[in-house]
């Protein structure tokens, strides 16, 4: 979703007076709401996988009086493209993906080798088929406002930062093969904590065995926010952060859109198709031979590709 900007922005940079609507999982409508380019955020009543033809034709059909001009779908899946078809919508652009000829009328063919990033694959749906590319993708940036702050802050109890706050992300929902080991990110924490910086945890609920055992490591000095938080919250706490040092994740993400100075680390995927999208962004990957795999666990069993990224290394660039 937040790559997804990167494409909001390109349409209003084309089209300044165009009506930006999105239809997505309800969890990530917080997220719209901070992107000043969407005029509303329509929540998919349907969990991710469930087919629902009827639901979906249904939710198409109520959406006919909106009288959009085009749709563009992001996800390749056929069952995505059924709404933007009943809702009559003269234009729907996508991906082939799953052989959605006739539900789409701008069928593209994505050629993977030319548009190596998904933001620029999300970007280029927006442009007319013979435009030049790759296109040039502009960068996330999420709205934060001082008082969706100093809410997170009063809820929170938290303490002015002395030295600087150092944003911890130690999940990865993917899998073990893109998570830093847990007893690297506490020694990252310790020495900053010595520094007299404070060190926040953020992750989902699936992170608190994670967080805990960092925590646990650094003598409970760290403040634990993995599952305590909405997303929102996520978003407006992270934005007061100095520092973020994360595994490629959704929260990675969610950073860069922040414009914060990320260490973003690197195991079994590729730092080229999915980068944080951030100037202030430093990329740590090892480059071995057998990365990137993009397996959820390492088929190698030793997961070299992260625990060969040592503290120090991170802390050098955190300290730069």
């Amino acid at each position: 979703m937040v790559m997804a900007q990167s494409l909001f922005i390109a349409l209003k940079n084309t089209h300044p007076d165009c009506r930006i609507d999105v239809l997505a999982p309800s969890w990530t409508l917080s997220l719209l709401e901070r992107m000043p380019e969407v005029s509303k955020a329509i929540a998919m009543p349907l969990p991710r996988g469930k087919f629902g033809l009827m639901e979906r034709i249904k939710l198409g059909k109520s959406l006919r009086s909106e009288g959009y001009d085009q749709a563009i779908l992001l996800p390749n899946s056929w069952k995505s493209a059924i709404p933007p078809f009943f809702a009559n919508i003269p234009v729907r652009t996508g991906y082939i993906g799953e052989c959605r000829w006739g539900l789409l009328n701008d069928a593209r063919k994505l050629d993977k080798k030319l548009l190596t990033m998904t933001v620029q694959r999300f970007v280029a749906l927006g442009l007319p088929v013979d435009a030049p590319m790759p296109p040039a993708c502009p960068k996330p940036a999420l709205m934060i406002s001082k008082d969706r702050q100093q809410a997170v802050i009063d809820k929170f109890q938290l303490a002015s930062a002395v030295s600087g706050i150092l944003a911890l992300c130690p999940g990865a929902e993917y899998g073990p093969a893109k998570r830093w080991p847990t007893e690297y990110y506490a020694e990252v924490a310790r020495q900053k904590i010595d520094q007299g910086w404070q060190v926040w945890l953020f992750g989902s609920d699936k992170d608190k065995a994670d967080a805990a055992q960092i925590n646990k490591d650094t003598s409970g000095l760290c403040t634990d926010f993995t599952g305590r938080t909405s997303m929102a919250e996520a978003v407006d706490l992270m934005s007061l952060a100095n520092t973020v040092v994360t595994n490629d994740s959704g929260l990675m993400h969610v950073a860069a859109a922040l414009d914060k100075k990320i260490i973003a680390i690197y195991g079994s995927s590729d730092p080229g198709f999915t980068p944080p999208l951030n100037d202030k962004a430093q990329v740590i990957s090892l480059n071995l031979e057998c990365a990137p795999c993009f397996k959820r666990e390492c088929p190698l069993g030793h997961t070299h590709c992260l625990t060969g990224i040592t503290p120090d290394r991170v802390l050098d660039l955190i300290n730069t």
